[in-house]
């Protein structure tokens, strides 16, 4: 199945659209084989290794909050984390101060942008102090120079790592960014298939793996992936990006590799998401439990699914057309498009 795809239409290449499509349908196969001999997915792969799966979540502005401030807001960040850990045990948390998601990257950080990212790293490690890792998120903004000038200026927060400071497209500029500053590099949300993340552990620099299950080419990929980041002395956290699936796909695969670091969630993976999903995947302090159901242990309602259709006009994460802003606010907002 997967080199009927791959190879068809002349491609023979990670191409992120078709290895999309093809990463949906595969995850699909999994629960139905799981489900027809009536065991959980990661029991196909192999079993559980890991009886838990720890788990991060980015920050969100709280219900009711000033979601035009909270972007901006090096304390309104630090008191969402400080509750996060305390009232779900999180051990980690992801945050992205860093400026604008803007289709003429990458770019060099300004100034202001430095300023916010160092000042949001401080409020949030002296909010949650050695009880939660930083996890410094950026989209592939900037240029080699840009990218170590900001790791450098984040450093002294001790953050677990650098998420993609560089656009995706050149491997190698991962290894130079490495290099020039002590963060360690996470990256992998927008790769696809073993032969990029391959060429990414050949290259060095980057010891994190995020593949996106649905779209770094579904489950076994995924574990083929796991497998050759072991090689390279390289932790595995799968990224979440498309939705309630895909995470219960992303927890599947943690719980059966032996090099897994993290895997993220959104919040705790419960209110609408886990309203899709049945709420069949537990949470212990910080921790994902998987369920022993078959398949992915899961069954998706599609009538709720139906009856809340996307109306939007814009994906989650927009880029901007202008530029970076070197004078004034160059507020990320969550990847979310501004609503007029």
């Amino acid at each position: 199945m997967f080199r009927r795809a791959y190879s068809s239409g002349f491609t023979q290449r990670p191409d992120l659209t078709v290895m999309g499509a093809f990463s949906g349908l595969e995850i699909a196969c999994w629960d139905i084989l799981g489900k027809d001999r009536d065991r959980p997915v990661h029991a196909l792969l192999g079993g559980r290794v890991n009886q838990r799966i720890r788990a991060y979540s980015y920050l969100y502005p709280a219900p009711g909050s000033d979601l035009k401030r909270f972007w901006t807001s090096p304390s309104d960040h630090a008191e969402v984390a400080a509750q996060m850990v305390a009232d779900h045990g999180f051990t980690a948390l992801k945050f992205d101060p860093a400026g604008p998601y803007t289709i003429h990257g990458g770019h060099q950080p300004s100034m202001p942008d430095i300023s916010l990212s160092v000042a949001t790293c401080a409020a949030i490690r002296e909010a949650v102090g050695d009880k939660a890792d930083l996890l410094f998120g950026t989209h592939g903004q900037f240029t080699t120079p840009g990218a170590i000038r900001l790791g450098n200026a984040i450093a002294p927060y001790n953050p677990l790592w650098y998420e993609e400071p560089v656009p995706p497209d050149n491997l190698a500029e991962f290894a130079a960014v490495a290099a020039g500053q002590p963060v360690p590099l996470a990256t992998g949300e927008r790769l696809t298939t073993k032969a990029e993340f391959g060429a990414l552990l050949r290259l060095g620099g980057v010891k994190i793996l995020q593949p996106a299950l649905g779209r770094s080419g579904g489950i076994w990929e995924a574990k083929k992936i796991a497998a050759m980041a072991e090689v390279f002395n390289a932790e595995m956290a799968p990224h979440l990006y498309a939705g309630p699936v895909e995470w219960a796909a992303n927890i599947q695969l943690a719980a059966s590799i032996p090099n897994l670091l993290i895997a993220e969630t959104i919040g705790t993976g419960g209110g609408f998401h886990g309203d899709l999903i049945g709420h069949t995947y537990g949470w212990d302090n910080g921790y994902v439990v998987p369920p022993d159901l078959p398949g992915l242990g899961i069954d998706f309602d599609e009538d709720l699914a139906r009856a809340h259709p996307f109306t939007g006009g814009g994906l989650h994460l927009q880029m901007q057309e202008a530029p970076c802003d070197y004078h004034g606010d160059n507020a990320f907002e969550g990847g979310a498009p501004p609503k007029e």
